[in-house]
């Protein structure tokens, strides 16, 4: 691999001295140049888009969104699959990231686990990955063997294959149905990727699950209404949704959330003023769609009055 026609990889012009400056000056510079990332995000929001609407269709007919990567660009997709459950009350298996040397490596460094190949075309194998799912690679150079190797595999099971990648001209650009180039440049300590680099892959990762839970009915208006109350701080982030939504009083929402079990459920009831079976019913009829299963109801209200 030549590193000189990898963009990460080449020396930032406008870091050179970083070494000799003073903190705050330090801070300036890496300031500076972080800027730059969601400038280069912008420039690829079409194919972010494109991407979002498979991932829907998956989600649609039961299939996954499966991220692929070694290294910093594993973590992040681990770390992205793994927020789902808690703040969209998505199954597990719903969102899933596959990272390179397994558990282990997101901790520590696991010596040759982004070479092995074979283990990526395993761990592809292993999830069972079909023409329903959408599997997308996250690396900084776009060369990374065991994302090309689970990149070239999917595609070989019928996913839809995307690649997040910072540099251009790579093989995962070419692996990939859709592909997410976003151009960085390079990095204030070069080849440092957990950097730029990384905070691009960030913000690509975070649009395209919050934007295909958007879509899917996990958000009504601007609150996760899907969040799952399972400790303390979520409880309290639970019933300060239902409040925002309803206008309802604290001792209300407590109320409506221990009756119906869930924030949707809880809202719908207090919004349309209907109880019992009928709440949950009505949710399922528009498949989890809160904005439409109040618009039924309330249609149903003034019909009948």
């Amino acid at each position: 691999m030549n590193l000189n026609n990898i963009l990460t990889e080449k020396r930032n012009p406008n870091t050179m001295n970083i070494d000799e400056l003073s903190s705050i000056d330090v801070i300036k510079m890496i300031n500076q140049e972080d800027k730059k990332v969601p400038a280069a995000v912008e420039s690829i929001l079409p194919e972010i888009a494109d991407m979002v609407d498979k991932i829907v269709n998956s989600f649609q007919n039961g299939g996954r969104l499966i991220y692929v990567g070694a290294g910093t660009s594993g973590r992040l997709g681990v770390l992205d699959a793994s927020e789902c459950p808690p703040t969209y009350g998505t199954d597990p298996s719903l969102v899933v990231g596959l990272i390179a040397g397994g558990l282990k490596a997101l901790q520590l460094a696991v010596e040759g686990a982004e070479d092995d190949q074979e283990q990526a075309i395993e761990d592809i194998k292993n999830l069972h990955v079909s023409e329903k799912d959408c599997v997308i690679g996250i690396a900084a150079s776009g060369r990374t063997p065991y994302t090309i190797s689970a990149m070239k595999q999917a595609r070989e099971l019928g996913a839809t294959v995307g690649a997040v990648i910072c540099s251009p001209h790579s093989e995962m650009e070419s692996a990939a149905d859709i592909s997410m180039f976003v151009e960085a440049g390079p990095e204030v300590i070069t080849g440092s990727t957990r950097m730029k680099a990384g905070t691009a892959q960030k913000l690509v990762l975070n649009m395209l699950t919050t934007a295909s839970m958007i879509k899917i009915g996990k958000v009504y208006s601007n609150l996760m209404v899907d969040v799952q109350p399972t400790n303390e701080k979520l409880y309290v982030r639970a019933k300060a949704i239902v409040v925002e939504a309803t206008g309802a009083t604290i001792t209300d929402a407590e109320d409506a959330l221990q009756k119906y079990g869930s924030v949707k459920t809880a809202i719908l009831s207090i919004v349309t003023g209907v109880e019992g079976n009928n709440v949950q019913e009505t949710l399922n009829k528009h498949h989890g769609k809160l904005k439409a299963a109040i618009e039924e109801l309330m249609k149903e209200n003034t019909n009948g009055n």
